[in-house]
């Protein structure tokens, strides 16, 4: 049971307004839902919540709107036109947008979709609605910025370098691209097998991108790839021949001053013991005049008591 509870996805409505061509999505609250995994035409939407949680939201701003819901998919599934034309009672042209919560995902993990009536070419078949995907992003207005930086502002890791971040950067546009290759190979897979239908936009889409690619086969590019190559790695040798010259003459002076300060050092103990030595002549010197003016002494004593 425990495996069921985390397996089911989580719907919710989204809020927002739409200008200029533009539909931003400011606010959310989720709503009850629940759905039999075994047949996915039975589901369940709290309506009433749905009503109360929007009539409370509206006294907080009134200009947000429904402009559709969410679902943590992270695919989309076949209820989901159904559920969709639910929300036209709420917004004209509402969206869906799948968020992914899984863990190893290092991409945006929105994805936005609206409906669109889809007509077959032979007319064999009647009108129905699909999803099309909506290009979205993922923004801050700009008082929201100013208070992010803001509290950033002390929590940045002065440790971590630019260079790291830009390469973990980089690795994870990699691994969103190795990503979306195997959805697209997984997708041409099936398409041969026959368990899917071949889809012309599609397909138009990727023999685009595919035009897109140089040809490796030209001997001009293939020239011009290895000179690039040749510099780059001419620069990346010169930096670390001159890393190492300049961590020898570090050495090398670091040697040189130890040396200077041990030989001062010995100069400074050879002169205190010819000092120590030049203190003790005088020392038995002055010893003896002592004794010498003591005799007298004695001799001035004794001559005056005879």
């Amino acid at each position: 049971m425990q495996g069921d509870e985390e397996n089911k996805r989580v719907v919710g409505v989204l809020l927002g307004e739409q200008r200029k061509g533009r539909l931003d999505v400011t606010s959310s609250f989720a709503v009850p839902f629940e759905e039999d995994d075994g047949e996915n035409g039975i589901w369940f939407l709290d309506h009433s919540y749905l009503e109360n949680m929007y009539r409370m939201s509206k006294k907080i701003s009134a200009k947000e709107k429904i402009v559709g819901w969410y679902s943590t998919g992270p695919k989309l599934r076949e209820s989901d036109i159904d559920i969709h034309e639910l929300f036209y009672a709420y917004a004209a042209e509402p969206v869906l947008v799948i968020v992914d919560v899984r863990a190893e995902n290092a991409n945006i993990p929105t994805s936005a979709f609206a409906a669109q009536i889809e007509v077959k070419e032979d007319g064999t078949e009647k009108q129905q609605k699909t999803f099309v995907h909506v290009p979205n992003s993922i923004e801050a207005f700009e008082a929201e910025e100013i208070g992010v930086e803001h509290l950033l502002r002390d929590v940045k890791d002065n440790t971590v370098s630019t260079l790291s971040t830009k390469v973990s950067e980089k690795l994870q546009s990699m691994r969103g691209l190795k990503a979306r290759l195997e959805e697209i190979k997984s997708y041409m897979d099936k398409v041969v097998d026959g368990s899917l239908p071949m889809n012309h936009e599609i397909m138009g889409h990727l023999q685009n991108a595919f035009n897109l690619l140089p040809n490796l086969n030209l001997e001009e590019y293939v020239r011009g790839f290895n000179v690039s190559s040749n510099d780059a790695m001419l620069v990346i040798y010169l930096s670390s021949l001159i890393r190492s010259v300049i961590a020898l003459h570090d050495l090398i002076k670091n040697k040189a001053e130890n040396k200077e300060r041990e030989r001062a050092m010995d100069e400074r103990a050879v002169k205190d013991a010819e000092g120590k030595e030049n203190e003790k002549p005088e020392k038995d010197g002055a010893e003896k005049t002592s004794n010498a003016d003591a005799e007298k002494k004695k001799t001035t004593t004794a001559k005056d008591t005879a």
